[in-house]
């Protein structure tokens, strides 16, 4: 027959054991589970998974689509001309002359995936900053094989095909989508998503504009 002082011992919890709900977890186990949560987190929603900007780059997409929109209004108006702006060196100048009379909607010009701030609605940016770069001089017709618009770039040098455009490292700049690559818009409206090299020409001649550090 047990005393009351062995019954006593008898109940009470191990070292090491939490109690939970009809159970105990160890505190190994819940350590454990603490990390296969952040680790899944990080993967998935922050930005330097390639998830997070996966999700980021089709929003983008849809940003570049609408911004498209506004510039083949505006070249309808100004005989297939994109927008120009006299001694331009950032790409804000000439694409802040669609706002207010070709949209009002100042927000697709930030790309979802660079973390920045929103502008102001239907006011210039031509003194803001904007996440996206702009080929100035371009006209409607120049073709699907002519580049429009990007997520910020590296630099404004012309390329060949295969040199790196985007980031490698997701250290700025051009790491709208950390060092996933980004999107390109050609003339004809037509988007592509792509790693960090070019898949097409960007001649010399073509005064490419990044915007603001």
């Amino acid at each position: 027959m047990q005393t009351q002082g062995s019954q006593y011992a008898s109940r009470r919890r191990r070292p090491g054991v939490v109690a939970s709900a009809g159970r105990a977890f160890s505190l190994i186990e819940l350590l454990c589970t603490t990390a296969i949560i952040l680790i899944l987190y990080s993967l998935y929603f922050t930005s330097g998974s390639s998830h997070y900007q996966a999700t980021q780059k089709a929003l983008c997409q849809k940003n570049l689509e609408n911004v498209y929109v506004a510039l083949k209004t505006f070249a309808a108006d100004h005989n297939g001309a994109f927008p120009v702006a006299t001694n331009a060196t950032t790409s804000e100048a000439p694409l802040s002359l669609l706002v207010p009379q070709y949209t009002a909607v100042t927000e697709i010009f930030i790309c979802p995936g660079s973390g920045q701030k929103k502008l102001p609605e239907a006011e210039s940016f031509a003194q803001r900053k904007i996440s996206y770069a702009y080929c100035m001089g371009r006209t409607i017709s120049d073709g699907a094989d002519r580049l429009l618009m990007s997520d910020a770039l590296i630099d404004t040098r012309p390329k060949d095909i295969g040199q790196r455009i985007f980031s490698a490292t997701g250290k700025k700049p051009g790491n709208n989508h950390n060092r996933f690559g980004g999107n390109l818009m050609f003339c004809d409206g037509q988007i592509q998503d792509t790693e960090a090299n070019a898949p097409a020409v960007i001649p010399a001649g073509v005064k490419l504009l990044n915007p603001r550090p």
